[in-house]
């Protein structure tokens, strides 16, 4: 079962790609259109992967691509403003327009469509449309393909790319779902997971869909049932309070002020450290930890490794001070 993202080896490389369109998707869903500055193609990507952006004055976040992964000429992003995120979505939403450029890395999939699968079952949750469309969009290239897309929203007015996903040669093969926020109107997938099937199922959306569906499809086979996970739900955690970071080779002491990241901390004070995701997904800011009291919010450690190791791009201290192998 593929939960997480696989570290990643070293920092990616940037480089420049310009705002073509910015357009409303649905409600706090913006789509963006990427294009190179020279209108050269684009790097090739494949069904499932994502970018890592540099967000404007703010942090780097990963989006998936959500176009064909046919076109080289333009590359489509979906972002949900999360007014409650940690703040790269509402950067992007209020302050990226059409004309400006951002810096963002080559694509990367650690969301791949299995090759040897002969069925594909989707399962969508709200923002979690936009590898699937992907994948949908791949798919359709393939006369012969067999594919089924759930799609769950609160309401229509939250559901992004209803008309390309009531395209004729999608009928039969799209359900959109809206539980209008009720909990007893949610989707029933019990059905359709009761029996293991032959096919593979990939599943993105809330943390509460994605639970939901590890938990009916335990009995399946090991390696058919496939997660996309970007980031940790910051309401799961308590509020952030100042901290110090000690860092035991160079002797430096790193202030880190409620609202900055560990990471963030680091930098301004010239410390280096590689990153990637900057959500706590990709592994590459592991550090060691030698003591101190973490509140971890990655999605990498084990329980085991949390004791000597932190992911400084989103864990941090519950106050006092932690001291790093730094």
């Amino acid at each position: 079962m593929n939960t997480t993202a696989p570290p990643d080896s070293a920092e990616a490389p940037f480089f420049e790609v310009l705002v073509t369109r910015k357009e409303a998707l649905a409600r706090d869903i913006w789509g963006f259109e990427l294009r190179d500055p020279q209108g050269a193609p684009l790097p090739e990507f494949t069904a499932g992967a994502h970018l890592t952006v540099q967000v404007p004055g703010g942090p780097r976040r990963n989006y998936s691509l959500c176009g064909d992964p046919q076109d080289r000429q333009a590359w489509q992003l979906a972002i949900k403003r999360d007014a409650q995120g940690r703040g790269g979505s509402v950067r992007m939403a209020d302050t990226v327009q059409a004309g400006d450029r951002l810096q963002v890395s080559a694509p990367r999939n650690h969301f791949p469509l299995h090759p040897r699968a002969t069925s594909h079952l989707f399962i969508a949750g709200g923002i979690g449309i936009t590898p699937i469309l992907a994948m949908v969009r791949h798919l359709l290239a393939q006369e012969q393909a067999r594919f089924q897309l759930i799609y769950c929203t609160r309401d229509a007015e939250h559901t992004a790319f209803t008309e390309v996903l009531s395209a004729p040669e999608l009928a039969g093969r799209v359900r959109i779902h809206h539980d209008h926020g009720d909990p007893s109107r949610a989707f029933d997938f019990w059905p359709l997971f009761e029996t293991p099937g032959k096919g593979h199922v990939y599943c993105c959306g809330p943390r509460g869909l994605m639970d939901a569906v590890a938990d009916m499809t335990g009995h399946w086979p090991t390696g058919a049932i496939h997660f996309e996970r970007f980031g940790v739900d910051a309401a799961a955690f308590a509020a952030d309070v100042p901290f110090r970071a000690r860092l035991q080779r160079s002797g430096a002491t790193v202030a880190v002020a409620a609202g900055q990241t560990l990471l963030e901390a680091l930098r301004g004070g010239g410390h280096r450290v590689p990153s990637s995701c900057e959500s706590g997904t990709c592994g590459s800011c592991r550090t060691g930890l030698l003591s101190g009291d973490v509140e971890h919010r990655d999605m990498v450690l084990t329980d085991d490794e949390r004791s000597t190791q932190i992911m400084v791009c989103v864990s941090r201290a519950r106050g006092g001070e932690l001291v790093l192998d730094l």
